[in-house]
């Protein structure tokens, strides 16, 4: 004859046997997580999936690189819109009997060959180096993700023909266009060079965006949006560009840092921004002569585009590796 049944304060009862005592354990663990708010596999309001550009922020916030790049850029954008922040100096205050002088007091990296303060002029590079790279970015990414997008999302002749004006471009070398076209602009304002990285630039951008629509139209959801009518601007907008631009941002914030080395490729060769004008670049080139004297004047415009141009591309992969799902 079984035992009797014992109950507890809460009026269960439960076997004095270990099966029992192990069924009733069970009930209890299930009882428990459904009233977790998440439930057993974490699905309700308290552990919400989290999207693609959550997710990589969440692991952004937690990678080094990202956040030591991130840090040196603000700096770069601050000083770039306020220089006189951390300078009080004029960039085209020289004084001819102080050229090629060392460090002095107020004056920590020196003079250049014309007598102007290295500091003031490195600082105040900043800001047209820096807009130089940013602006060459967007409009390089604006223009090759409209017509990378548009050919991959549509096909046919359009995709035919732009693949074919894409690999024109790609064979035209970057630094021989900037003196073939750079050479005969007599502008100082930076938006002859600004215009020449992005004609030169957007191929790249539009081969990334064509492959990436490509693959994200094929979806299930993009397939259920034709199918219930929606426009093709709606699919676009609402449905591929949002899927696809990530490829995109990663390497236009990886090729910002390169138009920046480019402007002060092209800078130094002669062909791009020109005095008065003050950059990295011309700081360069005019050091370049005095580089045995005088080190200290190439030294330190030389070492604010290394460590600019260094930060962009630490920055860009840290974003590449977030927004890879394949590293997940």
């Amino acid at each position: 004859m079984p035992e009797p049944l014992e109950p507890f304060d809460d009026g269960r009862a439960i076997d004095h046997t270990g099966a029992g005592g192990a069924t009733d354990l069970a009930m209890e663990e299930g009882e428990s997580l459904e009233k977790t708010p998440g439930g057993p596999l974490g699905t309700g309001p308290a552990n919400k999936p989290r999207s693609l550009w959550s997710d990589a922020w969440h692991d952004l916030r937690r990678n080094p690189v990202f956040i030591i790049s991130g840090l040196i850029i603000v700096f770069l954008v601050i000083i770039s819109i306020w220089p006189s922040l951390i300078t009080s100096g004029d960039p085209l205050d020289c004084d001819l009997a102080k050229a090629q002088e060392g460090s002095q007091p107020g004056h920590p990296f020196g003079f250049n060959g014309q007598g102007c303060d290295v500091y003031t002029r490195t600082v105040y590079g900043a800001r047209t180096s820096v807009s130089v790279g940013v602006l060459a970015t967007l409009g390089v990414a604006l223009l090759g993700s409209a017509l990378g997008g548009l050919a991959g999302f549509f096909g046919g002749g359009w995709d035919g023909f732009l693949s074919r004006i894409t690999d024109v471009f790609f064979a035209i070398p970057v630094v021989l266009g900037g003196l073939v076209l750079l050479s005969v602009v007599t502008s100082n304002t930076i938006w002859p060079v600004i215009g020449f990285m992005v004609l030169l630039g957007w191929p790249q951008i539009s081969r990334i965006a064509r492959g990436s629509v490509i693959t994200v139209k094929q979806n299930d959801y993009v397939q259920a949006a034709r199918a219930l009518g929606a426009s093709s601007s709606r699919m676009l907008l609402r449905h591929i560009a949002p899927n696809a631009v990530a490829p995109v941002i990663v390497v236009a914030t990886i090729a910002l840092g390169t138009y920046i080395s480019l402007e002060a490729t092209l800078s130094y060769l002669g062909v791009g921004l020109k005095p008065p004008t003050v950059s990295w670049g011309i700081e360069i080139s005019a050091a370049s002569q005095y580089i045995r004297v005088a080190p200290h004047m190439l030294l330190w415009p030389a070492g604010a585009l290394a460590v600019t141009v260094l930060a962009f591309i630490m920055l860009g992969d840290a974003v590449r590796d977030a927004l890879d799902p394949k590293l997940r």
